[in-house]
């Protein structure tokens, strides 16, 4: 084990693990709650997304998800667009993508995820557009959070790129249904026609001859198992939150994702009354966001955490506006777990997406 994770501390260190990975959004929202369209964060069929849960926008019109599977170099391909992004458009105004199913064709590991923004010739587009995507599982449950779907993969403006991770990957199974929300927005003086947004991934199909450990994604939020978003309120302030841990493993590696103004992100298992990691933002003069830091746990060969350990999440932001940003804060510390008992983990799986509960404010225990 401790050569393995010693692995995925090097590929942590160059890829940046997957954790700052919704930066640079839109501190500054005007709420639209009287637009019709689309509640952002709640699907036709009544799952929710829980990064935005609760917003109302216009829809986008003739959105697209267009997927393409390359069996003989392990790719798959995933492209949503076109979006046309007028200037100085903010996520709040900006007609905004229904939510899009991709229903995964094999058996195997997804090892990576590379996002890209491109206009219809295949132009860069600048990233600082993509407010957030989100990929989740509708067939799994978050393990710290069942009402939750799981949360696979997440970039922002940033554009973080997943590195692969040297003997690791995340297991899907034929016929998992991946739902894709996708939030943009323009803060830029440029218009922008027919963006595309892209996502490689490279997979694994099973085989004798390359095992690969299964990790599991583990979004600690201080919204426990509530939607992310909050209020951030003028001055500094401090959001709490806590999660149960429901089975043993180790932690290889966490980062966060935070919004403009945050300062810091702390993790803490109260149950052994020790700090897991202090995560420092860093931020421009005007306090937006430019990044946080990744913490690695390869030297003891990962955090170790036991069933029913407390964690407990605390996000620190310094809001200088003197008013309240509708939604203009997370907190959310973000790591790979590699559980104690595989099996236990893989055995949440429902066959059946609509035995997800996944609405706000139900029971974290269903």
């Amino acid at each position: 084990m401790r050569i393995a994770i010693s692995f995925f501390a090097r590929s942590l260190l160059v890829g940046t693990l997957f954790v700052t990975s919704m930066q640079g959004q839109d501190a500054t929202p005007k709420a639209t709650s009287d637009m019709p369209g689309v509640r952002h964060g709640q699907s036709s069929d009544g799952h929710g997304g829980f990064m935005q849960g609760g917003m109302h926008h216009a829809i986008a019109k003739d959105v697209r998800l267009d997927v393409k599977v390359d069996e003989a170099a392990h790719l798959a391909t995933v492209r949503v667009g076109p979006l046309a992004l007028p200037a100085n458009t903010s996520h709040m105004k900006m007609p905004q993508p229904q939510e899009l199913f991709w229903v995964v064709p094999f058996d195997g590991w997804l090892l990576a995820y590379h996002p890209k923004l491109m206009d219809g010739q295949g132009g860069d587009i600048p990233g600082v557009v993509l407010h957030h995507v989100a990929f989740w599982n509708m067939n799994r449950p978050d393990f710290l959070c069942p009402n939750k779907e799981e949360h696979i993969f997440g970039a922002g403006g940033e554009m973080t790129d997943w590195q692969k991770v040297p003997g690791f990957g995340y297991q899907v199974q034929k016929g998992d249904k991946i739902r894709i929300e996708t939030m943009v927005h323009n803060p830029t003086t440029i218009s922008y026609q027919d963006v595309y947004l892209e996502v490689s991934i490279p997979f694994q199909e099973p085989s004798a001859s390359a095992a690969v450990k299964s990790y599991y994604p583990a979004w600690m939020d201080v919204e426990s198992c509530n939607n992310s978003g909050y209020d951030l309120k003028p001055g500094e302030t401090q959001e709490v939150g806590n999660v149960t841990l429901h089975f043993s493993g180790v932690l290889l590696g966490v980062g966060g994702h935070m919004h403009d103004y945050g300062k810091q992100l702390v993790l803490e298992d109260v149950t052994r009354k020790e700090v897991v990691a202090t995560l420092d933002a860093k931020t421009n003069e005007q306090g937006q966001l430019l990044g946080i830091p990744v913490k690695i746990f390869f030297e003891q060969g990962g955090y170790a955490l036991a069933t029913d350990d407390q964690l407990k999440i605390t996000a620190t932001y310094n809001n200088p506006t003197g008013k309240v940003l509708h939604d203009g804060a997370m907190g959310i510390v973000v790591g790979y777990f590699l559980p104690s008992n595989g099996p236990a983990l893989a055995g949440l799986r429902r066959e059946d997406p609509s035995l997800l509960s996944n609405k706000p404010g139900s029971s974290p225990n269903q």
